[in-house]
């Protein structure tokens, strides 16, 4: 019988990916610093009950972790108790800011060894955290993910003073994450290949192909401008790609004119498009097209894309299907067809009240035009796990340049709370830039961001989701503040469930579709997202890095509610309405819905975070 490999040349084997970011000291810091923030975040939602060491110095705390238990003791825990020791101060909000350096674990009545390694914490705190196995298992590897991510950022640091030079979309791909997610970057649907070209973190600018989706299927959207979607096209598009468009169409005997055309994400293209809408693209319902040849780059987001090619023109949000953080990151069909109405509405609000739009010149990045593909069978089954209703669509945003004055420069709230390598603040480097004194500079910073968000609560009853990505700062030419824009409506914006005088011009269509909410829970929208969400991991910088005590932080938010409230008395019964110097408020918690409510399961809705107890507001006092 022959030999089939004789005569034959070996052939080499497939090339490996050998990502240089992970080395043992990088995978150790990493971990360390990620080990020291689930600590805290678990803390502060009460996930965990650290308390106080006795015998130690008045900032050490100890965590008892319960015993694994027969059925699931290892040989490193055997089944015995263990105790984590580590030192934190505490913050506003009952935070726990827990320092990094000398975490120790003791098992039974073993030495205390050091710790850096949050998925051995995470085993073996696995009682403690109540978690159940498969819980426990999917924990597992979104914070193995997760870690992978934050030594690759950490791989290719930049300095304060590097960050402070980019622009807007640059800064995006530096940026952390969520700061108070603890498995941020988990990313449930990617692999390590589609990391590295499409996460932000990889700064990868690609071409994004398109497709025609014809009108049985999608429904087209826009603002007034853009109210058909040739106008959008004739835009965003060259002649010669709109051309090249319809001769591809041509060519298969079909007409563009009973097109839509929408960029997709390669990703969702091969991952969920091409398998769940086959029935559609065998009909040539879903036609694939060409790239329109711009580069676009990914955001914190994941599914929003700036134009780097042509930063004038539109950004794109499209779904995809990949769970991170709380949600899968798709697009609601009803949300999409309704974005453009619901920017029409805010936008009117804005252009007829002479405080937002002359004194504060708040900007709004609206999504001004849309195109929803409905999946034939999916969207009538309300009843199916809501990932499956969000599969294909886009929505086109303003992009944040074409707002800006000359010598204008814009960055995300996020970017505030970012230390480089060194531990030196982003909002340091910007004040020292800026030469004023570090207390006139983070009043400038307030003066920017509280006046419109409080005015669109008390005067319109209507609130933004403020957290760091939805938050803009706009900056003069000396980096100091000097005022806001905001983007991301339809998904996060919420309106008061007790009707306004002022709410009457909001049609149907933008009623019907965003989120209605009691005044004493609307507030928190503003606590969470920008007070709990980002001011609370600002605080501490501002102190440790410019001088201004934690309590003087809060004092100066305090005040510049205040001052809002002074300047229109006739608001009174709208300031007790919706009260934000209440002595307490409702603790949301981001991670205890992943740990203990929604975990992995599928469910019909979006989930929301999840409320535990509450916590003592310092903006009660002065």
């Amino acid at each position: 019988m022959p030999n089939p490999s004789a005569g034959q040349i070996p052939r080499p084997a497939a090339e490996l990916h050998d990502p240089p970011e992970l080395t043992q000291d990088r995978w150790r810091q990493a971990g360390r610093r990620l080990l020291a923030k689930m600590i805290g975040e678990f803390a502060y939602e009460e996930v965990i009950h650290p308390v106080p060491a006795a015998g130690e110095e008045a900032d050490t705390y100890r965590l008892r972790l319960e015993p694994a238990g027969l059925d699931g003791a290892s040989a490193s825990d055997g089944g015995q108790d263990a105790c984590l020791t580590f030192r934190a101060r505490r913050g506003s909000y009952g935070s726990w800011y827990v320092d990094a350096a000398g975490l120790t674990l003791a098992e039974g009545d073993g030495p205390a060894v050091a710790v850096d390694d949050p998925v051995r914490f995470l085993v073996r705190a696995r009682r403690t955290l109540g978690l159940d196995g498969a819980t426990l298992g999917h924990l597992i590897r979104e914070l193995t993910v997760t870690l992978s991510a934050d030594a690759r950022i950490d791989h290719t640091a930049l300095s304060a003073a590097q960050l402070a030079d980019l622009g807007y979309a640059e800064l995006e791909g530096h940026q952390t994450g969520h700061p108070w997610i603890v498995l941020n970057k988990g990313r449930i649907g990617f692999s390590a290949a589609d990391t590295d070209r499409w996460a932000p973190e990889a700064r990868r600018p690609t071409p994004l192909p398109w497709i025609a989706v014809h009108t049985d299927l999608a429904e087209y959207r826009g603002v007034a401008g853009l109210d058909t979607a040739q106008q959008l096209y004739d835009g965003e598009l060259t002649a010669d790609t709109r051309q090249a468009f319809a001769d591809l169409l041509r060519a298969r005997g079909l007409e563009p004119r009973q097109y839509l055309y929408l960029p997709v994400h390669p990703w969702q293209w091969d991952e969920i498009v091409l398998p769940l809408f086959a029935p559609s693209i065998a009909a040539d319902a879903i036609v694939p097209l060409c790239t329109d040849g711009d580069l676009r780059l990914p955001q914190q987001s994941i599914r929003t894309f700036l134009n780097v090619s042509r930063p004038d023109r539109h950004t794109v949000k499209l779904p995809l299907s990949v769970l991170n953080t709380l949600v899968w990151r798709g697009l609601p069909t009803g949300r999409t067809v309704a974005a453009p109405a619901v920017t029409a509405w805010m936008h009117a609000l804005r252009d007829g009240d002479p405080f937002l739009r002359d004194e504060c010149g708040v900007i709004l990045l609206g999504e001004v035009a849309s195109v929803a593909v409905e999946h034939p069978v999916y969207d009538g089954l309300p009843e199916v796990p809501y990932q499956y209703r969000e599969l294909l669509g886009a929505i086109w945003r303003e992009p944040v340049g074409r707002h800006l004055a000359p010598g204008e420069r814009a960055r995300t709230l996020a970017s505030l709370t970012h230390t480089d390598p060194t531990g030196r603040a982003f909002v340091a480097e910007l004040v020292e830039r800026s030469g004023l004194a570090p207390t006139t500079w983070l009043r400038r910073l307030l003066a920017a961001l509280l006046p419109p968000l409080l005015h669109f609560l008390y005067r319109y009853g209507t609130v933004f989701s403020p957290h760091g990505e939805n938050t803009i700062v706009v900056f003069d030419d000396r980096d100091v503040p000097v005022r806001l824009a905001v983007k991301d409506f339809v998904d996060d914006v919420n309106v008061s469930d007790i009707s306004l005088p002022e709410q009457d011009s909001m049609p149907a269509a933008v009623r019907d579709v965003l989120l209605t909410e009691p005044p004493g829970f609307l507030t928190q929208f503003i606590h969470s997202g920008l007070f709990v969400g980002v001011f609370r991991y600002l605080a501490p910088l501002c102190e440790e890095q410019l001088g201004i005590t934690e309590g003087d932080f809060w004092a100066y938010v305090r005040a510049e509610i205040l001052r809002y409230q002074a300047r229109a008395p006739e608001l009174k019964e709208r300031y007790e309405m919706f009260d934000l110097l209440t002595p307490r408020i409702e603790r949301l918690c981001l991670n205890r819905n992943r740990l203990h409510l929604d975990g992995y399961r599928d469910r019909a809705q979006r989930p929301h975070a999840a409320v535990h107890g509450t916590v003592a507001n310092p903006l009660h006092q002065p």
